[in-house]
Parts: C-alpha cells; structure tokens; sequence
C-alpha cells in the first residue's frame, strides 16, 4: 500500500478548506495553516477582507462543495441560507432590462462567514485534518529528502510535508519563496478596472413580490453598478460599485448618494424602505490577477496552487469561489497519485485551464472599462460582443437568451451553448429590425417607490395596479419625475 502522505495547505479559507477535503478525500494526512485564529464557530476571519460583500454562490461551486462534505446544502438551509433563482433577478444590463422568468437553476444566497463557517465546520470533522490558526507562513524550503521533502516554516517552527498546497490568497508571498528557492521567474498578469465597492446590510426590506433580487449593472458609461440580495436571517445585504473617481466612500450619506446615482432607483428605493444593520463596509482590492506558475519550467515536485493565489478575479463577476471548487476537484484526483515532478506540472496545467474560461470573461468585460490600463485581444472582443448580444436579446424578451446565460453565469452550460441556432437567428433578426419590443422594469420595483399611508401594512402588487393603490401615494410629485428621468427604458 502507498503511504500516507502529509499535505500541508497554507490558508484556511475557502479554497484551503476544499483543498483539504480533496485531499483528506484521497486518504491524506492534512495540515491547515492560517494566521487568523479561528475555531470551529468563528465568523470573523480578518485574512478575508472581503468577506463582508455580497457573495454569489453559483450553482455549479454549490455542487462540488456537496459533492465533497455531502450534506452541506441541507445544513445550510436549516441554518437560513435563502434558495435562489437568478433568473429571478430585475436586471438592469447594458443593453435594457433581462427577462424575469423561473428556471431550474436554484442555488442558495447567504452570508460567505456562513458559508465559510459551515464548511470549515465540516471539514475539521473529517478523519486526518487539523487545523493549526495563528500561524503566519513565512516561507518555504526543500530538504532533498525522499519523503517530506518540503519544509513549510512558521514564526514558531517548521513543519515536514510530501505535498504543499497554496490557498492563502490575493495576498499569497509564494513567487518571493519562489524566488528565494531560485525557482521561476514567474509570469504575471495584471487587470485592473480600479472598482471599489461599498456594502451594507439591512433589515425589514420590502417585499419584492417574487423577485430573487435587483442588479444594476455597470456600463463604460456610467462606471456605476449595485445590487442588492437576501441573506440568512431576513436580512439583505446592498452594494453600490464604481470605477475609478466613482468608488462609493465608507460613509453613509456617500453610500446612498452613490445608489442615488445608478440608472436605477429600485436600490436607493429599497435601501430607504429598510432599517439599515451596521456600518458601511468598502473594499477596494479587486483588479484580476493571474500567475503564470504552470509555464515555470523548473517547477518542483509536491508543490500545488489554488484558488486565489493562482488566478484572482474581479468579485463582481462571483467566480472565485466556484474556480476554488473546481481547483479540489482536481485535487481530489491529481492528489492521490504519486506526485514526481512531471506529474505535478501536468497537474498545475490543469489547474491553470479550470480558470481560463474564467479569467477571459472577467477580464474582457474589465478592459472595456475607461479605467481599465490595457485593450481586448480579437477573441475578448468577439466574446464581449456576444455576451452583449445575449443581452439585448434577454432585454428583448428572450427567455432562451435568458437562460442561457444563466447557465454560463452558473458555470453549469456547455460553451457550445452559447452558439446555439436559435440564438443565432434570433442576433440576426434584430440586426435587421425584428428583434421585439424592450423588455419593460419589472413592476414589483414600482412597490419600492411608494411610502405606505396610515394603517402601517405591506404594499403589494395589486397596491400598486389596481384600486388598492388609494391608499398609496408616492413620495412626492417632483421624485416622481426624478424617477421618470432616471428610468433606463
């Protein structure tokens, strides 16, 4: 029998966590490293800072994280997590309104400390994994030795491993342990739109009459963008974007001046309907990044990169936890075969791949940005144009534009897709006139502005459109017209 071998992971977040149960799943001994103290039921983890934005959990990560702790999507719904259509969504794109139509594509919407503390939970309950917090990684050294070849150092002692796996991050220092070993150099490559976020999280928000959620999204034009969705416990947590000059401030009067300013006013709306929970919380750490470590020739045995520290994405585009997923999939595989220097390079390819199709879609919509340093390749420009098209079409009532692009949101469609003849036609149509009627702002946003006369009581739909609405009124004659001056359509 093949000997157990020792796999220390360096991060404990979300990446790290699936890369241990990829390899505890191969029947490893597994060591997590983190600088963060964190137990079993911590929410905190400071490592992360950007743990406090929305986050969009698609379908396609939900899957392999189940596949990996089995049962987790039933732990997580009875703690709250809140099931989700995006196809549900009032999304406002480039090109108009997108279809509001029901599909199979039923995820989950939660906090990430929830999500994170629910499969560190998991995890740590696994046979042969343990959890070493505190431990800042201040560098790496190989011994020449057969087994435990690799020596992971620590502020307070070394540690011996056969494999060590990469998962602390944006902010990962391998390329200078890299460098220090004399191994590399490493290609990088770096796209930056310069968006900042702003977040708060609020209770007692309206009812949105069946909608999963509002998206504003951002254009070259505006560089403004926003959304708002639910969360476990009732709550709901709302983002304004921006690039550039147009990064929404930590305050709260610049926070809602920012919602105030997107094309909009459904998040300004629903944020002034709701009793807000907590500060405004911003960040501003979200160019792409991608190192090139499966092009190193002399790459070494037993060392791997996930997540993050190998490609990091735009968050707006919500891939980073998906790409980790698939990252453990591999593992789970690539892991449990001995790993000679060949195999580990083939294995980092792979890796690398997983994030290819990722990585053009963040980055092709990034360097469209006027902030952005840099321009589209051809295929980023083909690809961004068909991605608008989709678009129009969803904008123009086309629920197969709509689910399609769902699918390829969710990561769960076939690329060949996106080609389907349908669609093909459908882009030709509207080339020559006959691509239907705009799709109009869906009517549940309308309850958002509207103020509720006495007796106190929940606004519906039929409040708005029928005799019910008597006892509506909006919030005053000249906002009326700001909202008619700022409606897209």
């Amino acid at each position: 029998a093949r000997p157990i071998q020792q796999v220390v992971i360096v991060g404990a977040s979300l990446a790290g966590l699936f890369a241990a149960a990829a390899s505890a799943a191969a029947g490893h001994q597994v060591t997590l490293l983190d600088r963060d103290e964190l137990g079993d039921d911590a929410l905190a983890h400071p490592g992360v800072p950007q743990g406090r934005q929305p986050h969009v959990f698609l379908l396609r990560g939900l899957q392999i994280a189940e596949e990996l702790l089995p049962g987790l999507g039933a732990e997580l719904r009875a703690d709250g997590a809140v099931e989700f259509d995006s196809s549900r969504l009032a999304w406002l794109t480039e090109e108009g309104w997108s279809t509001v139509c029901s599909s199979e594509l039923i995820g989950l919407s939660l906090s990430r400390p929830m999500f994170e503390r629910a499969v560190r939970r998991r995890v740590l309950a696994l046979p042969g994994v343990q959890l070493m917090a505190g431990r800042s990684v201040t560098g790496l050294r190989r011994t020449g030795a057969t087994e435990r070849p690799w020596r992971v150092r620590t502020a307070e002692d070394e540690l011996a491993a056969d494999i060590v796996i990469d998962a602390s991050g944006r902010g990962s220092r391998l390329p200078a342990w890299l460098s220090a070993l004399g191994i590399g150099p490493i290609r990088t490559q770096e796209v930056d739109s310069r968006i900042g976020y702003a977040v708060r999280e609020y209770t007692d928000v309206p009812d949105l009459d069946g909608l999963a959620g509002i998206v504003i999204g951002s254009t070259p034009a505006t560089g403004r963008g926003g959304l708002a969705l639910p969360v476990e416990g009732g709550n709901w947590q709302v983002l304004a974007s921006g690039t550039g000059p147009r990064r929404p401030p930590r305050d709260v009067a610049g926070f809602e001046a920012s919602l105030r300013a997107l094309r909009d006013p459904a998040l300004a709306d629903l944020a002034a309907r709701s009793t807000p929970v907590g500060d405004v919380l911003i960040h501003r750490r979200n160019g792409n990044r991608r190192h090139r470590f499966e092009q190193c020739r002399n790459w070494p045995a037993g060392l791997l990169v996930v997540g993050d520290s190998l490609v990091s994405f735009n968050p707006i585009f919500g891939q980073g936890i998906t790409v980790a997923a698939l990252d453990a999939r591999l593992l789970r595989s690539g892991v449990s075969r001995p790993l000679d220097a060949r195999a580990t390079r083939r294995l980092m390819r792979r890796l690398a791949r997983t994030a290819a199709l990722p990585w053009a879609i963040a980055v092709g919509q990034d360097l469209r940005q006027p902030t952005t340093t840099g321009e589209q390749s051809g295929p980023q420009k083909l690809t961004s144009a068909w991605v608008r098209e989709l678009g129009r079409q969803a904008a123009h009532g086309s629920a197969r534009a709509q689910l399609t692009a769902s699918r390829m949101f969710h990561m769960v469609g076939r690329p060949a897709a996106l080609l389907h003849p349908a669609l093909l036609v459908a882009a030709i149509r509207g080339r020559l006139g006959h691509g239907g009627s705009p799709t109009a702002r869906p009517t549940e946003l309308d309850l958002l502005a509207m103020v509720e006369d006495e007796p106190a009581g929940r606004t519906t739909a039929a409040d708005v459109t029928g005799v019910a609405g008597r006892d509506r009124r909006p919030r005053s004659e000249e906002h009326t017209s700001e909202l008619q001056s700022h409606h897209p359509i």
